[in-house]
């Protein structure tokens, strides 16, 4: 799912079991992400396969290429995620 959080679209996963958090956005063409697929730990861009490991952001062909993401957790139903302290 994709949800807007402080001006941000985030794209939740859960794969093979865990939540994890990314920025919705490829920066490649700004395809959203959660339109994608997820396979081994990565999600896949829906338009050019881009891929980004679902557990730190990473562009799985060149690592320096990273989307943010975000801790999340899960507690009696409810999806909580941590956004940075955007007042500093």
């Amino acid at each position: 799912i994709v949800v807007n959080l402080l001006q941000r679209d985030i794209a939740i996963f859960r794969a093979k079991g865990a939540l994890f958090a990314i920025d919705d956005m490829c920066p490649h063409q700004g395809a959203s992400l959660a339109g994608g697929f997820v396979e081994d730990g990565c999600v896949s861009c829906p338009w050019h396969y881009w891929r980004f490991r679902l557990s730190d952001g990473a562009w799985a062909d060149n690592p320096k290429v990273r989307q943010n993401t975000y801790a999340v957790t899960e507690a009696n139903g409810e999806i909580y995620l941590e956004l940075p302290d955007v007042t500093q």
